[in-house]
């Protein structure tokens, strides 16, 4: 397969990951994971084809159709906007929270009373504030100094910097992908117990099933016993009276 290339099945297998994590109300991206480890591709590149699919499939609904997509379980959300007064009072409340011992992923959930898809949303901005805020605060600063040229502490001192932020972006790149891995990992095992449970339930059925059968095979085995002494009787009953219509004539 060129990676460049969609085929109908991979769009129907992509469109069938973005539903399932919607009915399991996980992240989005999740579905892009996936699907980008099954096919070889890049989560990006996945999230990016997905939604312009979705343009382009809800203008042909005759190629839709020939896929059977619903693109009512893919329609895009729209995209409400925090004003900075309320992003910043949503900051300051997660932060409370999160200071009060609380996680960053309760105090969403409690803000947003409940609602996974706005507790998602409240989560990624708040992680979008904080990373601002660390790249800001990870901005090497340097003194103006009288003199043009850098003494070799300042360009020992540059070095260092520069290694330290090259180290840092090289462990959160890798955090970022181990969380992914981790993520998927999870999705996977939870729809490993859920096909278990069902193979179970199907398991369960098919005893029951069995005993049933085995209940009525041993009925009709006491009926083919039944049927045979009868017969027997009567045929032992005809020869005896037989026997003695013989005798008497």
């Amino acid at each position: 397969m060129k990676k460049g290339i969609w085929a109908d099945e991979e769009v129907k297998s992509l469109f069938s990951y973005v539903e399932e994590v919607k009915r399991n109300n996980e992240p989005l991206k999740n579905a892009f994971i996936l699907h980008a480890k099954k096919y070889g591709r890049k989560p990006n590149s996945v999230r990016n084809y997905y939604y312009h699919e979705v343009d382009n499939l809800s203008a042909d609904n005759k190629r839709a159709g020939k896929l059977r997509i619903d693109l009512k379980n893919h329609e895009k959300n729209e995209i409400n906007y925090f004003s900075e007064d309320e992003k910043n009072n949503l900051m300051e409340k997660i932060e409370n929270m999160v200071k009060a011992g609380s996680s960053v992923r309760q105090a969403c959930l409690t803000l947003s009373n409940g609602d996974v898809a706005q507790m998602l949303r409240y989560q990624n901005k708040y992680r979008n504030y904080i990373s601002k805020n660390n790249n800001k605060s990870n901005i090497i600063k340097f003194s103006k100094k009288k003199s043009e040229l850098l003494t070799e502490s300042d360009i020992n001192s540059l070095f260092m910097g520069l290694v330290r932020l090259v180290k840092r972006s090289a462990i959160e790149e890798l955090s970022g992908k181990m969380k992914e891995e981790r993520e998927s990992s999870n999705y996977l095992l939870r729809k490993a117990l859920v096909d278990l449970n069902r193979k179970d339930k199907e398991i369960r059925e098919l005893k029951q099933e069995f005993l049933e059968l085995k209940s009525e095979n041993a009925k009709l085995v006491q009926n083919i016993m039944k049927l045979r002494c009868d017969k027997a009787g009567k045929l032992a009953s005809k020869l005896s009276h037989n026997k003695n219509e013989i005798q008497e004539g």
